[in-house]
């Protein structure tokens, strides 16, 4: 009777952690970002750099967010002059992988070409270091690492139940759990890295020129001017208008559609 209630809650446990790990694995149905991607490299080789936009932007469209994606989108705009969606792509690309040389030096490149010179502050090893383990995967091999460590989990935790060595029943007992260990820490590095790609703190400018109030309205003294390519960091949220501050430390008011999240 006990092994029966055992085997029915190790049922029951399985589809539930089943349910939540597939779902993420659903975006690939809204099309195929690898052809897309494909796509898009083909045409801006051919220096068909709009389209090339357009087919990377398909391959976001279908939930897809990958370094490569928007660094190659960054580098089609930077090839047609458009410095603010340049910088604007590489820095989501930086923001995914935020050791990748290349990635920065074409985003030092792209900063050069913009009206504000704003030495940026080095970021802390520390925070660099978290970032690079928690996205050393992307969230799709993640859940697909996640599916597999649940599936033999519980099939090793099955073959512990209905053993009779003890020889088999020890050693499928302990791997079974560490397999499920390591499907919810894989879930939870998901749950991590989704909530910091989705955190928007950072904003490029996108208007030409921004007049930097010292309050959150138009009759506020303008205490400063930043210009389109402009990183800000978004301190406040206050209806249309976002306190910003600057990597030198100047800190005032601009509007919310002046400026695209990161």
């Amino acid at each position: 009777m006990i092994l029966k209630t055992m085997h029915n809650r190790l049922k029951h446990l399985f589809y539930s952690f089943l349910l939540l790990v597939i779902s993420p694995l659903f975006l690939f149905a809204k099309g195929n970002p690898e052809e897309l991607f494909a796509k898009g490299n083909s045409q801006y080789a051919k220096a068909q750099y709009k389209e090339a936009i357009q087919s990377y932007q398909e391959v976001l469209n279908t939930g897809y967010k990958s370094a490569a994606v928007y660094f190659n989108l960054g580098n089609a705009y930077y090839k047609l002059g458009e410095m603010a969606p340049a910088i604007l792509h590489y820095e989501k690309a930086y923001k995914i992988t935020p050791g990748d040389q290349e990635i920065h030096l074409n985003l030092q490149l792209a900063n050069l070409k913009i009206a504000d010179k704003i030495e940026v502050v080095p970021e802390f090893f520390m925070a660099k270091w978290w970032k690079s383990l928690v996205l050393f995967f992307s969230t799709h091999v993640l859940s697909v690492f996640a599916v597999a460590f649940f599936l033999l989990g519980f099939a090793l935790l099955i073959v512990y139940l209905f053993a009779v060595s003890v020889s088999i029943k020890k050693p499928a007992f302990y791997a079974g759990i560490t397999l499920l260990v390591l499907g919810l820490l894989s879930i939870f590095i998901v749950n991590t890295q989704s909530n910091y790609l989705n955190s928007s703190s950072q904003a490029i400018v996108f208007n030409g020129t921004v007049n930097v109030k010292s309050g959150p309205d138009d009759k506020s003294k303008t205490l400063f001017v930043i210009h389109e390519g402009t990183k800000v960091t978004i301190k406040q949220n206050d209806d249309n208008w976002l306190k910003v501050e600057l990597p030198n430390g100047n800190i005032g008011w601009i509007e919310s559609v002046a400026v695209k999240e990161i």
